[in-house]
């Protein structure tokens, strides 16, 4: 198990570092080394964000759960996510995490926004994290474990319901 999560960890890296989420670039004028831009913190937060959710493909789903240890569901999982790569702690359930910051459009998500569909019968009823490029990162189901699920897949488009930025700019 151990293995597994060191190597997602390591792709999780590897797919950061090779779609440029982490380039910065140095203007003329120089910000003092303790002073990040918003540009900076952001793009550290969402690194944060979703190497830590990397470590965690591969945990079995368990509704309800909230540890890695025994299982998670979408929102513990994300809930989880928040809480130990940036220290934010995020309600419980997706329903009440969908009430948690800015609501944006679809055409303006960015890596580490939440997203939201619809997979009970009501709004708001499944969450997962956006990496960039239509995919994100959750929970799915019980019988499956943490992944990687692609948006543009018909059973998402159908069921999309929104996204939050939580992440200041």
């Amino acid at each position: 198990m151990l293995i597994k999560h060191s190597i997602a960890s390591l792709l999780g890296a590897a797919l950061i570092a090779l779609s440029g989420a982490g380039v910065v670039h140095v203007s003329e004028q120089q910000r003092p080394v303790d002073e990040p831009s918003l540009l900076e913190r952001y793009t550290t937060s969402a690194q944060d964000l979703i190497l830590k959710g990397f470590e965690l493909i591969g945990i079995n789903y368990r509704f309800g759960g909230t540890s890695a240890d025994t299982g998670l569901d979408c929102s513990g999982f994300v809930q989880l996510v928040f809480k130990e790569a940036i220290g934010i702690l995020l309600p419980r359930t997706a329903r009440e995490q969908s009430e948690v910051g800015a609501v944006i459009d679809q055409q303006e998500l960015k890596a580490g926004d939440l997203v939201f569909f619809n997979t009970m019968r009501h709004a708001f009823s499944h969450v997962g994290i956006y990496l960039g490029d239509n995919r994100f990162l959750h929970a799915p189901r019980t019988g499956a474990e943490v992944r990687v699920d692609d948006m543009r897949q018909s059973y998402w488009l159908q069921r999309y319901n929104g996204a939050r930025r939580l992440l200041s700019r």
